[in-house]
């Protein structure tokens, strides 16, 4: 046999494997797409449905978490409970302090002392305008009787005119001095009482920033106390709600202090603009607290009961 033919058998010989391995290699992957895979196991198959559920309950683009929260009319937000006064008490006299009678996180009344300044100057100055007032209180009952004698003579002509009208005019400054005392003694005693810093709501004592010796200035914050009854929360809603949500609509927050309680309250605002990067309005709503367990800054779970009064 010459060269040529055994290079042209050769050549046959490969063709002919390689074509019976491609045969083999495409029968192969025919049968593993035909071949149907094997069941999972019961809790790999549990966990499969259960996230295909989640995926399903994913809201839609243009669908807020807070929208999926509605549910027979009730809508769901987060929000923070705030307060509706919040003041920084200044004493409306200077003075060193004597006594601190609250501290910091204390609940308080309205009316309430929370602070005393040393009074012992303002006490004789009471006592001397109370003297100055008691002596032109009688120089005016001398000089009204005085100008009364004077008239009952004047009516008979055994007095002059002259006479008559300096009477008149002594008594009439007499009157004006013992005026002039009483606003003297009840100013002395205005600043006797502004010695006693007192609460002007009912709240807590959020902070405390004097202690006992210290000289407080005009302008100098004593303490600072927020209302908590009633106490405010704030929350936003999605502008869809817009028109659903008025003013007295019923809502009911969950605290994390209290986990097992719902707390009523009634929209108090609603706010009249939205804002375009979170596509919200604020509102507010109004909660009395009149035990105070409610404090400010709580976070809270709201439920507004959309339709109701």
């Amino acid at each position: 046999m010459t060269l040529r033919s055994n290079v042209f058998l050769f050549a046959a010989v490969n063709l002919g494997i390689l074509a019976a391995a491609g045969c083999s290699r495409a029968g192969s992957d025919t049968e593993a797409v035909a071949t149907p895979a094997p069941p999972l196991p019961e809790d790999v198959q549990a966990v499969a449905e259960t996230v295909a559920s989640g995926a399903e309950a994913t809201p839609a683009p243009g669908e807020s978490q807070t929208d999926a929260l509605v549910a027979g009319g009730r809508l769901g937000v987060t929000g923070e409970f705030v307060p509706p006064i919040r003041s920084d008490l200044v004493p409306r006299t200077g003075g060193r302090v004597a006594r601190v009678l609250v501290d910091e996180g204390q609940r308080v009344r309205r009316g309430q002392p929370l602070l005393e300044l040393e009074t012992d100057y303002l006490k004789l100055d009471v006592a001397r305008a109370g003297a100055e007032r008691a002596r032109a209180a009688a120089a005016a009952d001398e000089a009204r009787r005085d100008f009364e004698r004077k008239t009952d003579l004047a009516g008979r002509g055994s007095v002059s005119q002259a006479v008559f009208l300096r009477s008149k005019a002594g008594a009439e400054q007499a009157e004006a001095a013992l005026a002039a005392g009483q606003a003297a003694l009840e100013l002395a005693q205005q600043r006797l009482d502004d010695a006693v810093l007192t609460s002007p709501v009912d709240g807590v004592v959020a902070s405390r920033r004097t202690d006992v010796g210290e000289r407080l200035g005009e302008g100098t914050v004593a303490f600072v106390v927020e209302q908590t009854a009633p106490l405010k929360l704030r929350f936003r809603v999605p502008e869809r709600y817009l028109a659903t949500v008025e003013v007295g609509l019923p809502v009911a927050a969950r605290v994390d202090p209290y986990p097992e309680e719902t707390f009523d309250g009634k929209v108090s605002l609603v706010g009249g603009s939205v804002d375009p990067s979170s596509r919200t309005f604020l509102a507010e709503a109004e909660f009395p607290n009149r035990d105070g367990r409610l404090r400010p800054g709580l976070f809270a779970r709201v439920e507004l009961r959309l339709g109701e009064e």
